[in-house]
Parts: structure tokens; sequence; C-alpha cells
């Protein structure tokens, strides 16, 4: 059963203050996921590691952002480079986490696209995702925001106490593949103050 959808959704470059809501909704999906841990236990994250990876994205042009409801951070989203070889420059794999008390509600309806434009606007030209194959909500949202189905990974985690596949989901940002990427942009994406 869904909640029912929420008329106020700011996003916005994530801060160092939001860490703590972000590593609650993150721990939160890392243990509860789907089914049973099982034997699987996760590395713990800790706010200095989610500081450190936020700061480094932001160095790098890349996307950090949160989704608030009422000033609650509802949800998170942010993006990485696909792959680190030059050629690859232009893709990036995105990661995108909602409060499991907001789920249902348009969080992610609001903060995928903005992502997406962040993204864009950088000037990357494609976006992939990586999503479990019995998370029904993140296919459809991704389905509805225009990304395809372009591959299925069978057996590739071991998660909850039993082998999991990885079903992998692209849509090209802005022109896509149907122009040369030009000069590379140095935009600072959600520029926050260094903070």
């Amino acid at each position: 059963m869904s909640n029912p959808p929420i008329t106020k959704v700011t996003v916005r470059a994530s801060a160092d203050a939001d860490v703590p809501a972000m590593l609650a909704i993150y721990h939160f999906h890392v243990s509860h996921g789907l089914g049973e841990l099982g034997d699987y236990e996760a590395e713990p994250l800790e706010a200095d590691d989610m500081r450190r990876r936020r700061k480094n994205m932001r160095k790098h042009r890349l996307p950090h952002l949160v989704a608030e409801v009422e000033g609650i951070v509802a949800g998170y989203a942010y993006a990485v480079p696909f792959r680190k070889r030059p050629a690859y420059r232009y893709a990036l794999k995105h990661s995108i986490y909602i409060h499991h008390l907001f789920t249902g509600c348009g969080v992610g309806r609001t903060l995928l696209p903005a992502l997406m434009d962040a993204c864009a606007g950088a000037g990357y030209r494609q976006m992939i995702g990586y999503i479990d194959p019995g998370n029904d909500a993140s296919l459809k949202l991704h389905e509805g925001l225009g990304f395809a189905r372009v591959g299925l990974l069978p057996s590739v985690a071991y998660k909850f106490g039993k082998w999991v596949d990885s079903v992998m989901v692209q849509r090209a940002l802005g022109p896509g593949a149907t122009t040369p990427p030009g000069s590379w942009v140095e935009a600072v994406v959600g520029s926050d103050g260094g903070k």
C-alpha cells in the first residue's frame, strides 16, 4: 500500500548537516531490504565516510541531492562515474534512497528528475542504474521517467540469505548520443558553498 502524494517536495544540494538523516535512511534500507539478512553483515557506513564521499563527489562536479518534506530529509540521490576510464566520462551510475515512511508519496518522482537535470546540465550524457528485480516501486519510477531495461545480471549479489539478480537500466541525458559531446563544461553542480 502506498502513501498519499505529498504536495511540496523541495530538492536541494546536500549539506553536512544532512548526513545523520541520510545515514538513517541508508541503514534502514541496508538492514531491511526485501527480506532477512541471513548471515550477511554489511560494513557499517559512518558519518565521516559519508561526508568524505559527498565532498569528493562535489569536488568532481557530481551532484549529491536531498529531498525535503516539511524540513525532513525524505530521500537523497547522487551520481558517480560509471567507469573511471576517460572514454566513459560522460556516463554516470546513480543511486536514490527514499525514507521508508515516504515511499509512494512522490518524493522519488521529484528527486530523480532533479538529479537527471543536474547531471545533464554538467554535460553528462547517459545515466545508468542497477535495481533489485523485487523492487517494483523503483523499477516503475525509473520506467516512468524514461529509463529502459538494458540488461539483467543474474545472481550477482548474495544478500538477505539468497542470490539476487540486478536489473540494469539506462536513460540518455540532454542530447544523449545524438551529438558529439563538445567541450567539457566546468560547472559546479548544486553548489552548497563547499559545506
